[in-house]
C-alpha cells in the first residue's frame, strides 16, 4: 500500500452516514466498542417514527435492535405486556441507557392524556415516565417533530397541553431529530455516532449538523427553475414548486440526497411542495402546506 494514492473519501452526508454505521458496526464485531442499553418511550403521537424506523437499510433496523443496542424497552415492539413490560422499563433503570423519545409529552390533568401503562394498579404517564427516564439517561434522543417541540400533537388547539420533550426535561441535553416522522439514517446514524464518538456536533437548536446543516432548498433539484423564475402553476407541472407553498427555502434537512422509502423518492421528487416537517413549529407554523398566494413572503428560522 505504501505509496498507493487512494481516492478521496466521499464527504456527502449520505457516505458520512453510512461510514458511521459501518464503522459502529465493525468495531462491535471485534469488540472494541460496546453494545449500549437503549430504552424507546413513545409517548402521545402516532407511532409514525418507530415504523418508520422499521424500514431502516443502512443498517436495517433489526440489525440495530439485535448487534447494536441491547433494546430495553419498546412498547411497540417488546413480547413483554401489561405490568410485565413496565417492570422491564423501571429495571432497565438500574444500568446506564440511552433514551430515545417518539411523541409529545401531555401535561393536562398531569399527564393522565396520555397513559403508557399501569404499575402496580396505578397509571403510568407519560409525563412521569418521560422525566423518570429522562433525569437518569446517558444520553438522550428526541425522535421525530412531536418529541422534539410538540409536533402535530401539541398543534392548535392542543386539547392535551402536549409540549416538545425539553420542556419538561429543561436542563438535560437533548439531541434533536425533528420530522414527521424521521428518516431511519437521522436515527440510526445518530445512535451509531453516540456508540463510536460520544454525542454529534450540532446545531443551536441540538440537531446533529451531519443531517440538519443544508436548506432543502439548496439542493433542490428543481433549484435552477427558481433562480431563473420559473414557478408551478398546479401541483403537476415539473418546475419550482416555492409559490405553491414550498417550504424548501426555510428547511434545513437532507431529504433532496437522502430520500425515502430504500432511497428512491422524496416529496418535492412526487410533485408535492415540502411541508417543513422537519422545521420546528410544524404543522402550525408551516400552515398551509398549498398556498396560491405568489405575494407570500418566506423567512429562515
Amino acid at each position: 500500500m505504501e505509496g498507493q494514492i487512494l481516492p478521496p473519501e466521499n464527504l456527502t452526508n449520505e457516505a458520512i452516514a453510512e461510514r458511521l454505521t459501518t464503522t459502529a458496526r465493525k468495531n462491535l464485531e471485534t469488540g472494541s466498542i460496546q453494545k449500549k442499553n437503549l430504552i424507546y418511550l413513545e409517548l402521545n403521537g402516532c407511532s409514525g417514527n418507530i415504523i418508520s424506523l422499521l424500514n431502516g437499510q443502512n443498517p436495517d433496523f433489526e440489525y440495530t435492535l439485535n448487534s447494536m443496542v441491547h433494546l430495553r424497552y419498546s412498547n411497540s415492539l417488546m413480547a413483554a405486556e401489561g405490568e410485565q413490560a413496565i417492570e422491564q422499563l423501571l429495571t432497565a433503570m438500574d444500568e446506564e441507557y440511552i433514551l430515545a423519545v417518539e411523541g409529545a409529552v401531555a401535561l393536562k390533568n398531569n399527564g393522565l392524556y396520555n397513559i403508557i401503562g399501569s404499575w402496580k394498579g396505578e397509571p403510568l404517564t407519560g409525563l412521569q415516565a418521560a422525566k423518570m427516564l429522562g433525569e437518569k439517561a446517558s444520553h438522550i434522543l428526541a425522535v421525530g417533530a412531536c418529541a422534539t417541540h410538540g409536533g402535530v400533537s401539541a398543534a392548535k388547539p392542543n386539547p392535551t397541553q402536549s409540549v416538545g420533550l425539553q420542556e419538561v426535561l429543561p436542563d438535560k441535553s437533548i439531541i434533536k431529530l425533528p420530522g414527521c416522522p424521521v428518516h431511519p439514517d437521522w436515527f440510526l446514524g445518530t445512535l451509531a455516532h453516540l456508540l463510536l464518538y460520544g454525542e454529534p456536533e450540532t446545531d443551536n437548536l441540538n440537531r446533529p449538523l451531519m443531517f440538519y446543516s443544508t436548506l432543502i432548498h439548496d439542493r433542490c433539484p428543481r433549484r435552477p427553475f427558481f433562480d431563473r423564475g420559473i414557478f408551478a402553476e398546479k401541483l403537476s407541472d415539473k418546475t419550482c414548486l416555492f409559490k405553491l407553498g414550498c417550504r424548501g427555502p426555510v428547511t434545513r434537512v437532507d431529504c433532496p440526497t437522502r430520500q425515502w422509502n430504500g432511497h428512491v423518492n422524496w416529496p418535492i421528487g412526487a410533485n408535492t411542495p415540502c411541508i417543513g416537517c422537519a422545521s420546528f413549529g410544524f404543522p402550525d407554523a408551516m400552515a398551509p402546506f398549498i398556498s396560491y398566494d405568489t405575494t407570500r413572503v418566506v423567512k429562515d428560522e
